[in-house]
């Protein structure tokens, strides 16, 4: 039966309407941006089929393009829309940084940061530069290396904050095992980079690490 003969109530965009978006599961909320379902199944079913072969929405979602467009009922439109719709997602964080004027919430701050790097296959370092009241000037992916490691220079990180005219940088890389405990080269890492930008008079703020759970900072752990 498809989806326009529900009962109204049970529609997912009459539902979102009436209801609001948080009351929609991970499959109503895909079926309404799917708007289209396949030969003997409704945008719902083919939402629920994706979910369980991508196992969720952050496995669909952190999927690259080339494989979404194989897999049927998508293809290269509705792939393209779906990389959209996560790129707009990344871009309302960093406004909402921004807006905020100096940078004081570091949920706001993980938040940004794990969905900038989280999906990522091999592991990334990223800066974010910031200016003396800590605002935002910038972010930059700097490094980006393999399964288990990125080289990372510390005279380009240097440059580059010369460059932002950052008076104060954010360190952050992801671990691509989704583990987030920092190994002791983070922390070698980090100290370098601590000490080459001090020469320059900026101050690391901090360094999140990003996995599968929350991301550890070192400033809360009084490592810097």
């Amino acid at each position: 039966m498809p989806i326009t003969d529900w009962p109204a109530a049970e529609r997912p965009r009459e539902k979102l309407l009436a209801r609001g978006a948080h009351t929609l599961s991970d499959a109503e909320l895909l079926a309404i941006f799917l708007r289209t379902g396949v030969a003997g199944k409704t945008a719902l079913d083919l939402a629920r089929d994706l979910l369980l072969k991508f196992d969720g929405l952050r496995g669909l979602l952190d999927s690259e393009p080339a494989q979404l467009c194989t897999v049927t009922g998508l293809g290269k439109a509705k792939s393209a829309q779906l990389q959209a719709c996560l790129e707009l997602g990344r871009r309302y964080l960093e406004s909402g940084l921004r807006r905020t004027g100096t940078l004081t919430n570091p949920d706001d701050t993980r938040q940004y940061v794990c969905a900038r790097l989280r999906g990522h296959p091999n592991e990334v370092f990223a800066c974010i530069f910031l200016d003396t009241r800590h605002r935002i000037i910038g972010f930059e992916e700097l490094f980006k290396g393999t399964i288990d490691g990125a080289s990372v220079h510390p005279r380009e990180v240097v440059r580059r904050a010369l460059h932002h005219n950052a008076a104060a940088v954010i360190l952050a890389h992801n671990h691509p095992s989704g583990v987030c405990e920092p190994s002791t080269a983070d922390r070698n890492l980090t100290q370098r980079l601590r000490d080459a930008l001090a020469l320059v008079d900026i101050r690391v703020l901090d360094h999140l690490v990003v996995g599968d759970g929350p991301p550890v900072s070192f400033a809360e752990r009084g490592w810097l």
